[in-house]
């Protein structure tokens, strides 16, 4: 045997000694790494080691969205549009949960399709505290006070009505969607951004459409644009075969920058851009979109719950899905952090300042104590592009740069 060979024998593979390695520096070495456990003990909280665990049921309530067919096909609205959304959440919450000895469970309902009466609504609601209501603005005004009267906390993941932020708040309530008047001051950033600030308004004949043109309205006021003229599109006929003729002749004899948009259900607008009598681009609910998830959205660790959630659906996560997702992480993370299922408590935590959701937008998401509306950034996109994500750097606030957006506390009939 070798002089090398034996010496690799003797000292081992790090240049130890083993035949000489004393037993005094074996117990230094233990006694170090079980000082680092103990550590670790004494400061994970003692209940993420219980065998006892809550039982939290949030119930997922729903409706049938009865609306006009849209010109185009080609974007399906799923049938589990918010729900698998909600879905992940609760796997994300359990994910926590089982450290912290809380069990979150999905209860679906379905909204009566035909009306129903306050005591039906009691029972439909089955005496549970945390509700998630994707309804429409009618139902969610029916639900809201009976709601309130037996203590329980509603996030609204659906309605986009400034009236909810504004006048009738409620302190139970709180809203996951960007409102109109958020998605409305986002684009009038942009506009003013790129100094486009000479607005062609088109809007259509439904109550939504002149909801999101007042908002509009406000936007342009606010931010020093200029609404050089308005015009209502009421032709009642196919837009797929008549735009390439009427398009030119309802836009011509205006000077503009920009053809700004409010068809929320998609009635005409799609057959607006490249048909203009002038060059100009299209924005609004068409054209380029203000919404709170987009498909092409990827930045700040996007991309990473776009493929969760697509592993999970076998689809693509939509604006409902992703303010389903939120509302849900939002009841979690109250629990979690306050320890109680109590509604009074959770409500405190989510209005206070210490609660902060991570959103994947690159800003801390936190709500309102006014109106319980969700600040969060407003993403601008093309139909496959992500263009500018709201509020536009330069637009300042003395709170914080997510209030640019919507009805300020100044500016909301709301009390705190």
């Amino acid at each position: 045997m070798t002089g090398g060979r034996l010496r690799k024998m003797y000292y081992g593979q790090w240049g130890v000694n083993v035949l000489n390695f004393n037993k005094s520096r074996i117990m230094n070495f233990f006694t170090k790494h079980l000082f680092c456990l103990s550590l670790i003990f004494i400061l994970i909280p003692f209940n993420a080691f219980s065998a006892h665990t809550d039982l939290i049921e949030v119930v997922y309530v729903s409706q049938e969205q009865f609306r006009k067919p849209a010109l185009s096909n080609l974007d399906t609205i799923p049938k589990d549009d918010g729900l698998q959304g909600a879905l992940l959440a609760i796997q994300d919450n359990n994910t926590t949960g089982k450290f912290t000895g809380h069990n979150f469970v999905l209860i679906e309902k379905k909204w009566p399709e035909s009306s129903v009466s306050d005591a039906d609504i009691h029972t439909f609601i089955e005496n549970k505290s945390l509700l998630v209501a994707a309804l429409d603005d009618n139902a969610l005004a029916r639900i809201k006070p009976l709601a309130a009267a037996q203590s329980a906390l509603i996030m609204d993941v659906v309605s986009r009505a400034d009236s909810f932020r504004q006048q009738g708040c409620g302190d139970h309530l709180f809203h996951i969607a960007p409102s109109r008047a958020m998605r409305a001051d986002a684009l009038a950033q942009y506009l003013l951004k790129k100094r486009w600030r000479r607005w062609f308004l088109v809007l259509g004949p439904t109550d939504e459409d002149k909801l999101f043109a007042q908002a509009l309205r406000r936007a342009a006021k606010r931010f020093g644009s200029t609404i050089v003229t308005e015009k209502t599109w009421v032709h009642d006929y196919d837009a797929r075969r008549t735009a390439q003729g009427e398009v030119p002749v309802f836009t011509q004899g205006v000077d503009y920058d920009v053809l700004v948009v409010a068809d929320e259900q998609g009635l005409f607008g799609e057959y607006l851009s490249y048909r203009t009598w002038k060059p100009r681009p299209v924005i609004g609910t068409q054209g380029l979109v203000p919404t709170a998830w987009h498909r092409t959205h990827e930045q700040w660790g996007a991309v990473q719950i776009q493929n969760r959630f697509k592993a999970q659906s076998g689809r693509r996560m939509t604006e409902k899905d992703y303010a389903a997702y939120l509302a849900i992480r939002s009841y979690g993370e109250a629990i979690i952090r306050t320890g109680s299922g109590d509604p009074e408590q959770i409500k405190a935590y989510l209005l206070g300042d210490q609660f902060t959701l991570q959103g994947y937008k690159g800003k801390p998401l936190s709500f309102r104590s006014w109106n319980g509306q969700l600040r969060q950034p407003v993403l601008l996109a093309a139909a496959r592009s992500m263009v500018a994500t709201a509020p536009i750097a330069g637009f300042l606030h003395p709170v914080t740069e997510l209030d640019t957006l919507g009805y300020d506390h100044r500016e909301t009939q709301c009390d705190e």
